[in-house]
């Protein structure tokens, strides 16, 4: 009984014996305008946490603790901001950033990409332009009436090819579509699944510099972009400092979880990955990596299910402000086992959707993720 009585002692301990953490806004949010109340001054937001006794010191001013409870407004000023919290002698500070300059944008972004740089080698006697493939045509026309800009995430070799074989006799095209198109790495090839999944640090970067030195050489350094994808979305720690080192400043995921495990997450725990399935995106202070949310996989959605998906993004205002669509480039061939009739439309619905609600197409590389511009 005397153990039973203590236990219940303790489970109804006041919460004034709570350990100080600052709750909301975690270290590493991005806020915007749609988490605060913007004025001349900067972002009023507010900060909520748990500390013990009766006040704790917040940014150097006192706010009252209730219940082991606090919450208080603060001001941001700068792109980058500390939040301190002090009392009893415990002390936390986290950093948060400020978008500043955001407006609605998206950013459309194709994986898996290999067969149309195939199909542009395989042609080059023949092809004038790298645009009479017809996957890249189709891309252009979404540009040229949507003012579509279109990120490929490409890999460096499939049966038969690799980026070496690439010429670069359309050097001076890729240039000339440079303000509407990006190529980066996306992995060595398609096969195995889930090829960084727990690769050391050293293979990742070696296939990042593979894929990207032949970018380089067949279409520009222009063309590239700090901002990939890497395939199936998952890598170590270790491998994202190294791309970080390399120059790689976002990455994009799906941040999901599958059976109760965090699914195209990179090597994020499941803390920061429930609290990006709501969020447009999230930093690693610790690495300093930007994380994007892909907000609609094209590919899995029926085409009558894109705008209804859509429009309940556009209600959340965590969602809303940056729209990050993928598609798989797979699709689009009638020669694969998953062919998609209506690839084309998907993506057009998907892009006209979003170019009738306002969203500015951006590259992340453009300002802060692309608000800049």
């Amino acid at each position: 009984m005397r153990i039973v009585a203590i236990a219940l002692l303790f489970a109804l301990a006041p919460a004034s014996a709570a350990e100080l953490r600052i709750t909301e806004p975690p270290d590493g949010a991005i806020l915007n305008r749609r988490d605060g109340e913007t004025t001349a001054a900067g972002l009023w937001i507010v900060v909520k946490g748990t500390a013990p006794g009766k006040s704790v010191k917040l940014n150097g001013k006192t706010v009252a603790v209730n219940e082991g409870r606090f919450q208080a407004r603060v001001l941001l000023r700068r792109f980058e901001s500390k939040i301190r919290a002090e009392t009893g002698g415990q002390k936390q500070a986290i950093t948060v950033l400020w978008d500043r300059h955001s407006v609605p944008r998206y950013r459309f972004s194709v994986d898996d990409n290999i067969l149309f740089l195939k199909d542009l080698a395989q042609h080059a006697a023949s092809y004038h332009s790298i645009f009479d493939n017809a996957y890249l045509a189709f891309f252009r026309d979404m540009h040229r009436k949507y003012g579509a800009r279109i990120h490929f995430n490409i890999y460096y070799e499939t049966a038969g090819f690799n980026l070496s074989q690439m010429p670069d006799k359309y050097r001076a095209e890729w240039q000339g579509n440079r303000d509407w198109i990006r190529l980066t790495f996306h992995a060595r090839a398609n096969d195995p699944d889930r090829p960084y999944l727990s690769a050391p640090a050293e293979q990742v970067v070696r296939d990042y510099r593979l894929v990207t030195g032949e970018i380089e050489r067949f279409a520009g350094k222009e063309l590239l972009s700090p901002a990939t994808t890497i395939h199936w979305g998952e890598a170590t720690r270790e491998a994202c400092a190294a791309l970080r080192a390399e120059g790689i400043t976002t990455l994009a995921g799906y941040f999901e979880f599958q059976n109760g495990r965090p699914r195209v997450s990179y090597y994020l725990d499941p803390e920061r990955v429930r609290y990006l399935s709501g969020r447009d995106y999230w930093k690693d202070t610790a690495l300093d990596l930007i994380f994007v949310r892909h907000d609609m996989v094209v590919n899995t959605v029926p085409l009558d299910q894109i705008v209804p998906r859509l429009e309940k993004l556009a209600a959340d205002p965590h969602q809303s402000e940056v729209i990050e669509l993928m598609i798989h480039d797979q699709y689009f061939h009638p020669d694969y086992r998953a062919y998609q009739p209506d690839f084309r439309q998907r993506v057009e619905r998907a892009i006209e959707w979003v170019t009738r609600k306002g969203y500015k197409p951006v590259f992340y590389s453009e300002g802060f993720l692309g608000a800049a511009r």
